[in-house]
């Protein structure tokens, strides 16, 4: 595993408490890793400062010097350094601490800058929290229970905005709620690089819209409706499903490509509503692509496998494990195995041992696309490189299963446990896969399901819990989000099963259990525990595998193509 490197250290004094961070950390975060909350709406970790609402401001200062001889200046009456308080409050955004800096965030003059910034917010806003998608996760609700006077001095009417407005396929507008924080169009300029929205009009009349002739219609659409600090932007295939403090959380990862992007489950009673982005900043920062939202809709879809099957009919587990080990007994020497670069490290391992029990070749299938550049890879595998540290293959895999091909042509495969593939989809012909008995373990019907003669259905990553290793060789752990459906069962109670039936030993197939195995089997994990991977991962050591040929871009570390809030104040 690789250390990080560490930060250099200043010392801050935030409200009297003295606080260590980074060198040229932004204040708000300065202060929140203090536990103390600056209130801010345009501010994002993540996109430059543009210093918008001004609901940040704060009192700041710096120790007194003679300007002369650069002493310190002493306060007789404490007999410490007196600080020098800028007159007037500064928004803490545009801040970075250096060594020495004083803060002050609960004066009556902060609180009371913050109260005027929260009546102007507040002159035209709609009182629609009841009906609004964001309540529950509101800024501006959390941010009025405590600056909010109460009451308004504005006696004039509300100006009146579009409430529906389609900005793109997958977000809706609600100008009314919009607070101008200019969140959205930053993301789009500095993320999406899809510079497609701005404000027109001035003052209260200010508009968020596209520019003419143009969409928010980019695959990074949904990160707006996500980092929104009000309702203003909502998601067309959430709005109006649930209220969010219902819903349950799950960290997860994102499984369209190898890029591993850290994901939360949003579940109630076993049906999930919505995938959002988690924050890693050695990953995705908090960003994710809209396609990866869409995955959990799998779960629920109508060829979804959910019972058993032995020769086409219907079956129990055990039965078709019994006719699995006959195919082993008969066709021994005459088998393969053809593993997956979406099976967790976990069903990897055990789907080596199977093919190691059989003395078995093992085949994996590449599936391979456009990259974007941002968090979509060219590898559309989540888990090639797991594979490879496990030792179940030890080449980068291609496309077609060519060598099989040839080998159930030549008669020398009888039999092929394929592991969540779609044989055909992988080059085999419906006449070779006619020639083999086939086991499929798999969520969802297909043409290899079709013609296999045990069928066996499993889990969607949603379902259950495990690790990938992504493009940089992050081994990350998902957890599971929701039950299985009636009828499917967990990859690693099959594939431990199988295993035991091809090697007449048991074999663990409860997560804890096999990480011990994994830990004393394979070296590059050998410290590693699946309770104690932290939620951010843990980095490998690469160097093993870096003269393979991976596709341009997937051995490189994510580096994020924004300017941080971190980098300083605006120009």
């Amino acid at each position: 595993m690789i250390a990080p490197a560490k930060p250099e250290l200043v010392t801050v004094n935030i409200d009297g408490k003295e606080i260590s961070v980074p060198k040229g950390t932004n204040v708000i975060e300065a202060a929140r890793l203090g536990g103390i909350d600056i209130p801010h709406y345009c501010y994002h970790p993540k996109l430059t400062v543009v210093g918008n609402c001004r609901m940040c401001l704060i009192e700041m200062g710096m120790p007194a010097v003679d300007p002369a001889t650069k002493a310190p200046v002493m306060d007789p009456a404490t007999g410490k350094q007196k600080i020098n308080w800028i007159p007037r409050p500064q928004i803490g955004c545009a801040t970075n601490a250096s060594a020495g800096l004083h803060i002050r965030t609960q004066t009556p003059q902060v609180k009371d800058c913050r109260e005027g910034v929260m009546e102007f917010l507040l002159i035209n806003h709609p009182l629609d929290c009841p009906i609004c998608d964001q309540a529950g996760e509101c800024k501006l609700q959390e941010q009025s229970t405590g600056y909010g006077r109460g009451y308004s001095r504005f006696i004039e009417q509300k100006n009146v905005k579009p409430k529906r407005t389609l900005l793109g396929p997958r977000v809706m507008l609600d100008d009314e709620r919009c607070i101008l924080c200019s969140r959205c169009i930053r993301f789009s300029q500095e993320i999406a690089k899809d510079d497609v929205l701005g404000f027109i009009d001035r003052g209260s009349y200010s508009t968020l819209t596209c520019y003419p002739g143009k969409k928010l219609e980019n695959n990074y659409s949904l990160n707006t409706v996500d980092i929104c600090p009000v309702g203003a932007l909502t998601s067309t295939d959430f709005r109006f499903k649930m209220r969010v403090w219902f819903l349950k959380q799950t960290n997860s990862i994102d499984t369209e490509s190898s890029v591993g992007a850290n994901t939360v489950v949003w579940s109630r009673e076993g049906v999930i509503y919505r995938i959002t982005p988690r924050r890693n900043d050695d990953v995705n920062d908090t960003w994710m692509a809209d396609s990866g939202r869409e995955l959990y809709k799998a779960v629920a879809a109508e060829d979804r496998l959910t019972a058993v099957k032995l020769n086409g009919a219907a079956s129990t587990l055990e039965l078709a494990l019994a006719a699995a080990a006959d195919l082993f007994k008969s066709n021994a020497g005459g088998i393969a195995v053809v593993g997956s670069g979406r099976s967790s490290v976990e069903e990897q391992f055990l789907t080596k041992k199977l093919a190691t029990a059989l003395k078995a070749p093992a085949y994996l299938v590449s599936r391979v696309g456009q990259g974007d550049k941002i968090l979509v890879s060219a590898d559309r595998n989540p888990n090639v490189r797991g594979a490879l540290v496990t030792g179940l293959i030890v080449s980068l895999p291609s496309s077609q299963l060519s060598a099989l091909a040839a080998a159930i042509d030549a008669g020398t495969v009888k039999t092929v446990v394929s592991v969540g593939e779609d044989l055909a989809a992988a080059g085999l012909t419906a006449g070779q896969l006619a020639k083999v008995s086939v086991i499929y373990l798999g969520t969802h019907a297909n043409a290899t399901s079709a013609a296999a003669r045990v069928v066996l259905p499993t889990l969607t990553v949603f379902e259950k819990n495990g690790t990938f290793v992504n493009q940089q060789f992050r081994v990350q752990k998902f957890l599971k989000a929701v039950p299985a459906p009636a009828g499917a069962t967990d990859d690693l109670v099959v594939l431990a099963k199988l295993a035991a039936a091809a090697s007449g030993t048991a074999v663990a197939s409860e997560i804890g259990a096999l990480w011990s195995a994994i830990a004393a089997a394979v070296p590059a994990l050998g410290t590693m525990t699946f309770a104690n991977l932290p939620e951010t991962g843990l980095l490998l050591d690469a160097t093993p595998w870096a003269a393979l040929p991976f596709a341009e871009g997937e051995t490189l570390h994510y580096k994020p193509s924004s300017a941080k809030a971190t980098e300083g104040r605006p120009a």
